[in-house]
C-alpha cells in the first residue's frame, strides 16, 4: 500500500524497529512526521523486546520488515533479485561489482546478504512506490550497506546517520566508499564529525553534526535538590557490553563499600555480558547494596532518576575500537537534575564539561571513579553548580526539536524532490 499518492516519501532503513535502546530514532521519526514528512520504515530485524516506548505508538509510518536471514530467507531473496536483474541488468551489474569489491579476498556473506536485501527492497517496494524519493540508513554498518545497494539498484539517492560502534568498528575503506556515494552524512557528535571528515578526505559529500537530543518536555519533574544522605542512591543505565566499563564501576563501588560508605546502586539494562557482570557483583560481595532491574521502559527509567542522587557511567574504548558517542542517558540525567559522572573519552566531554555540567575521569581507573563518585555525592557546592548548569546546558544545546528541525532542513536542501511546506 502506498501511504500518500501525492506526497514525496522518505524511506528509512533501520537495524531493528522498534528498539528500547534507540529511543532517539523513534523520536526523530515522530518529529519528522510532525514537521510534515511522510516516511516508510524498512527494518532489518523485528523487535527483541515485547514492549516499546509510548512515543512509538504515535508514529504513523508504514513498517515493512526485510528478510533477516540469508539462508532461511534465501528463496525469497533470490526470487526478487532474479526478477530485478532481468528488469534492470545494468543497475544490478553495478551493484554486483560493488559487492565484489567489498568482499574481495574475504568471502563476506554479510555483504552478499545486504546486496540481496537491497534487491528485495528495490523490487518489492521501491519500484512499486514512485513516491519514495530518498533513502536514509540509520547506522553506518549493515543498514547503510543495504541502503547503498538499494540506491544503486533503484537510482534513488541516499544518505545515512553514523553513530558510534558502526563508525569505529567499520573498515575505513568501506566507510569512505559509503560517504563518497551518499548525498550527505549526519553524525551525532563533533568527535564523530571530525573523524568522518578525516576518512572522507577530498570527498565532496557534506558531513553534518546533528545531536540526538532529548524530548525536554518529558523531564519537567526533575529530581528535588536535596542534600543526599546515606544510603546514597546511585544509578546506572547501560547495555551490559565492554564499552560501558561496568566492571570498573563495580570495582569502584567495592572501594566505597570498604571505606564504609553506605549506598544503594541500581543498574538498568541488559546485554551479552550480563552473566559475567552479575557474577562480578556476587564475587565482590555487593549483592546487598547493588540491584539489577534489567530492561525498563523510558517511563520507568525517569521514575528511577527521581529517586537517585548520582548517575555514574564509566565508559571505555573496547578492544575492537567500539565506543560510545554521547550516551543519551547522560543528557537525560542532566535534564532530571541528577549530577552525572563518566569518563573523558570520545564525545562525552561535549555533554559533561568537567566541573561545570558534570564530572569526568580517565577510563578504567576505579580509584579515581570512586573518589569522583564520593565527591559528587558529598560536595554540596559542586552539586548545586552541576545541577543548575547541567539543566540549562541541556535545554539550550540538546533539545531534540532543534536538531530534528535541522535534519529536516538538510533533507530538503540535499534532495529537492522532498521540497514541501513543513508544519
Amino acid at each position: 500500500m502506498i501511504p500518500n499518492q501525492n506526497k514525496p516519501v522518505l524511506g528509512y532503513i533501520l537495524k531493528g524497529y522498534p528498539r528500547i535502546s534507540e529511543t532517539f530514532i523513534s523520536n526523530e521519526i515522530l518529529l519528522l512526521e510532525k514537521m510534515g514528512f511522510t516516511l516508510r520504515l524498512f527494518p532489518m530485524r523485528k523487535p527483541r523486546e515485547s514492549f516499546c516506548h509510548a512515543s512509538v505508538k504515535e508514529i504513523q509510518a508504514e513498517v515493512e520488515y526485510l528478510p533477516t536471514e540469508l539462508f532461511e530467507n534465501f528463496s525469497t531473496l533470490l526470487y526478487h533479485n532474479t526478477f530485478l536483474a532481468v528488469k534492470r541488468p545494468q543497475n544490478f551489474l553495478t551493484a554486483l561489482v560493488g559487492c565484489r569489491e567489498s568482499t574481495a579476498g574475504k568471502g563476506n556473506l554479510a555483504t552478499l546478504k545486504h546486496l540481496l536485501q537491497g534487491g528485495y527492497l528495490t523490487h518489492n517496494f521501491l519500484m512499486k512506490d514512485p513516491n519514495i524519493v530518498h533513502l536514509h540508513g540509520h547506522f553506518a554498518h549493515s543498514p547503510t550497506s543495504v541502503t547503498l545497494f538499494a540506491s544503486l539498484l533503484s537510482g534513488i539517492p541516499f544518505s545515512f546517520t553514523a553513530h558510534a560502534k558502526d563508525i569505529y568498528t567499520s573498515a575505513e575503506k568501506k566507510l569512505k566508499r559509503k560517504i563518497e556515494l551518499a548525498r550527505f552524512v549526519t553524525t551525532c557528535t563533533a568527535y564523530n564529525e571530525k573523524y568522518l571528515k578525516k576518512i572522507a578526505g577530498s570527498s565532496a559529500t557534506p558531513v553534518f553534526r546533528i545531536y540526538h537530543g532529548i524530548d525536554i518536555s518529558l523531564f519537567q519533574q526533575t529530581r528535588a535538590q536535596v542534600t543526599p544522605k546515606e544510603p546514597y542512591q546511585i544509578m546506572t543505565v547501560a547495555r551490559m557490553t565492554e564499552k560501558k566499563g561496568l566492571p570498573v564501576l563495580y570495582d569502584a563501588l567495592n572501594i566505597l563499600k570498604k571505606k564504609g560508605v553506605v549506598f544503594k546502586h541500581t543498574l538498568i539494562g541488559d546485554g551479552d555480558d550480563r552473566d559475567a557482570i552479575l557474577q562480578l557483583i556476587s564475587s565482590l560481595g555487593l549483592d546487598s547494596c547493588c540491584c539489577w532491574l534489567g530492561t525498563r521502559t523510558h517511563e520507568e527509567v525517569i521514575e528511577q532518576f527521581k529517586k537517585s542522587d548520582a548517575f555514574v557511567l564509566p565508559c571505555r574504548i573496547a578492544e575492537n575500537g567500539d565506543r560510545d558517542g554521547i550516551p543519551n542517558v547522560l543528557v537525560e540525567s542532566l535534564a532530571m537534575g541528577v549530577p552525572a559522572l563518566s569518563t573523558n573519552i570520545s564525545a562525552i566531554p561535549e555533554i559533561l564539561i568537567n566541573g561545570q555540567t558534570g564530572l569526568t575521569v580517565p577510563p578504567s581507573q576505579p580509584d579515581l571513579l570512586a573518589e569522583a563518585t564520593l565527591k559528587i555525592l558529598r560536595d554540596q557546592d559542586l552539586r548545586s553548580t552541576l545541577i543548575q548548569n547541567g539543566r540549562k546546558f541541556v535545554e539550550s544545546e540538546f533539545d531534540n526539536r532543534k536538531w530534528v528541525k535541522k535534519l529536516g532542513k538538510t533533507f530538503l536542501q540535499e534532495n529537492k524532490q522532498l521540497k514541501m511546506p513543513l508544519n
